[in-house]
């Protein structure tokens, strides 16, 4: 039986090796979840396509976390638009996630996790990938995993 820590090294383990691959941080960790939601490999590749570089390269909210908010939506999403307290309950975990982020890092925006992280030089270069990026990839694929438990 597979223990549940190395389930969740597995999650943060996909989720970085598809960043390593060179997809946006925002589609490794949706894309490190798609499958055990039924969501369409292509079209999660799609949908969080524009949300890296702190969405769309405008460093603004990390695209790791934003890719955690998709899974968050999978995983508690509404879909009658009437359901207040389903959307509120989803909007609480989207909070939770953030918080995390933010006590761990300081922040949950990527150019202020650049800047606390990088050098100037580093994110020009963009070395920086293989420091703060996969970093906090790896934070939001493991605290997804305590959040949605539905990996088993």
């Amino acid at each position: 039986m597979i223990s549940p820590l190395s389930k969740k090294q597995e999650m943060i383990d996909k989720a970085q090796s598809l960043f390593d691959q060179g997809y946006a941080c925002s589609q490794s960790v949706l894309l490190a979840y798609s499958d055990q939601f039924g969501l369409d490999e292509k079209a999660a590749k799609l949908i969080s396509s524009t949300f890296g570089g702190g969405m769309g390269r405008l460093r603004q909210k990390c695209g790791a976390v934003t890719g955690g908010f998709m899974v968050l939506g999978l995983a508690y999403g509404n879909t009658n638009p009437l359901d207040m307290d389903t959307k509120l309950a989803a909007y609480d975990k989207v909070q939770e996630l953030n918080f995390k982020i933010e006590a761990i890092h300081g922040t949950s925006n990527c150019n202020e996790l650049l800047q606390k992280y990088s050098t100037e030089t580093e994110v020009a270069e963009r070395t920086h990938h293989f420091q703060i990026c996969r970093w906090v990839i790896g934070d939001v694929a493991g605290l997804l995993y305590d959040m949605v438990g539905k990996c088993e």
